[in-house]
């Protein structure tokens, strides 16, 4: 949970400053002032400290710090980033970071002469100035640009630490290697570490290894999730494992490895939600045949219990997908039939219920890369790349304290977005074959902006109820058969539509009464989470852009 009095001190001390703009059932919308005309687009809401609200604007390729009074939500100031060569490299701009009130800039930079992969912060002022030195955060030895890997981040739940991760595949020692460093607010390391998984080498067997989530917990405790597995032919089984890297303050981050058994299944992925002494686990698995080949088929949610001071998993359930889910995912004939659910979705939300229990969402997921056009400039393919991005129905899926499911139901939507972006003949996003770090798709911040923003939802829960909001076809109204949906289309026109969810799973659409004749839409992609209850969001509409705040009202 973020800082949540900072936001709802400006919430109750703004209240006068903001206007209703859109009110479903209880979840009310304030917006605040229109935002001046810069031609600058709102493509990252950082947080909120002091007072005011930061975020990122982007106007071709040109990044800018925004700060609004948290109030009102006027824009106070809009000041350029320039970013300084390393080493007489340009550096590619990551993202910028508020930790603890403080403001930095990543970014990084690959150096052929030096095979090195490197990534730089530096303080920023309010202004908009750079500090006079940059920090060096990691120099990563690699190969060459196309193996040089990705850096992840995660910020602590209070926002004040920062935690990166490199991760990558070494083809020539057929390995994979994970490096970890952990930050306060002053970017001073705390923690880091190296890991390296070598596989065997026997062509024969199906390896995969994967890296579904890490995070900071409580007390500034990382832990990372591995997912790692062969067939092993000859014995005609899948061997799998699967386990917890947990590196906790209280014992100097010493790697404490905690194993879990799943059983002859496959997980697909996995979201971590640490709690007191506890971590709980969760995610999608795939069933094994007889043979160890994996199949493709989504055959059900996993949900495990660790218990942190002993490092022993108290409780793991496997739930199988019940067949009125799958009916909703793939239609009735096919579900007869027993055909599959296709694994393409992603965990996009975690809920964590005041009776222990825990509410996930999964959305369906791909990203479409198409042939590119351009140029071969010194052997680097340079040109535009066409990219589809589609976010479409979500699995909402109730567990009990101990892992087992309670229901499950399906937000019916259809929603895609196309891009035309540069490139640099680099492989896309965190997978490398049978490599491959994190979950929902991340979109870069250099592509929102143009339609991807318009994509996902907006989950809000208070006292047992959740509401979904999405940006939907206005010809959807009313509508909760996915067999009856239509595609959003133009976004731009898109209007909001609300499915609640009681305590038992049931749904229910809601609609505004009539839609807004050029009404402000929606950008789910660029929000901020102040808690379960409230989110500052971004809407716009042409030129009538504005911040705002989402809550359910009592």
């Amino acid at each position: 949970m973020k800082k949540v009095k900072h936001a709802l001190l400006a919430l109750f001390m703004g209240l006068g400053a903001l206007h209703a703009q859109n009110k479903i059932d209880k979840v009310n919308i304030t917006y605040g002032h229109e935002l001046p005309d810069d031609k600058q687009t709102l493509v990252d809401i950082l947080g909120e400290a002091n007072g005011k609200i930061y975020g990122v604007g982007l106007k071709k390729d040109d990044y800018f710090l925004k700060i609004f009074d948290a109030a009102s939500m006027k824009l106070l100031s809009s000041s350029a980033i320039k970013i300084p060569e390393l080493n007489d490299k340009d550096v590619e701009f990551e993202n910028v970071y508020l930790l603890n009130g403080k403001l930095y800039v990543l970014g990084s930079v690959y150096n052929r002469k030096e095979k090195a992969y490197s990534l730089v912060a530096n303080p920023l002022s309010e202004a908009g100035k750079l500090g006079a030195e940059g920090t060096v955060l990691f120099k990563v030895p690699v190969e060459k640009k196309s193996e040089m890997g990705s850096f992840y981040f995660r910020t602590t739940q209070d926002e004040a630490g920062l935690l990166v991760m490199h991760a990558t595949k070494l083809k020539k020692e057929d390995a994979v290697k994970y490096e970890i460093k952990f930050f306060d607010d002053n970017l001073k390391t705390i923690f880091n570490t190296t890991e390296k998984v070598v596989f065997e080498d026997d062509k024969k067997k199906d390896v995969t290894f994967n890296i579904p989530d890490f995070q900071v917990g409580l007390n500034d405790d990382i832990y990372v999730v591995v997912s790692e597995g062969y067939r092993d032919k000859k014995n005609k089984k899948r061997v799998e494992t699967f386990e917890v890297h947990a590196y906790k303050s209280t014992t100097g981050y010493k790697k404490e490895v905690i194993t879990i058994k799943s059983d002859g299944r496959y997980p697909l992925n996995c979201k971590i939600v640490p709690s007191g002494n506890e971590l709980h686990l969760m995610g999608f698995y795939l069933s094994v045949r007889e043979s160890g080949r994996v199949n493709n088929d989504l055959e059900g949610v996993y949900a495990a219990t660790i218990d942190l001071k002993s490092n022993t998993t108290t409780s793991l359930k496997f739930n199988e997908l019940d067949y009125k889910t799958k009916v909703k995912l793939i239609g009735e004939r096919r579900a007869r039939k027993g055909k599959d659910v296709p694994p393409l979705y992603n965990i996009i939300h975690i809920i964590g219920r005041a009776d222990g229990g825990m509410i996930m969402l999964s959305e369906y997921q791909t990203v479409y890369v198409g042939q590119s056009t351009g140029l071969s400039i010194g052997g680097i393919g340079v040109g535009v790349t066409p990219i589809t991005y589609t976010k479409n129905e979500i699995i909402v899926t109730s567990l009990a304290k101990d892992g087992s499911h309670e229901w499950s139901n399906v937000v019916p939507k259809e929603q895609s977005a196309s891009i035309s972006t540069m490139f640099l003949g680099l492989s896309f996003g965190g997978n490398s074959g049978n490599f491959s770090v994190g979950g929902a798709i991340a979109i870069p911040i250099a592509q929102m902006g143009s339609g991807p923003e318009y994509l996902g939802a907006l989950p809000i829960y208070k006292d047992g109820d959740l509401s979904i909001m999405i940006n939907d076809n206005v010809k959807n109204k009313g509508i909760t058969d996915i067999e009856e949906i239509k595609s959003m289309g133009n976004y731009n026109k898109a209007v909001p539509s609300l499915f609640i969810f009681d305590k038992n799973g049931n749904i229910t659409r809601k609609d505004p009464e009539e839609a807004v004749k050029d009404g402000l839409v929606l950008r789910p992609g660029v929000s901020y989470e102040v808690s379960d209850n409230e989110y500052i969001i971004y809407s716009a509409r042409k030129k009538a852009d504005k911040l705002g705040r989402m809550v359910i009202e009592d």
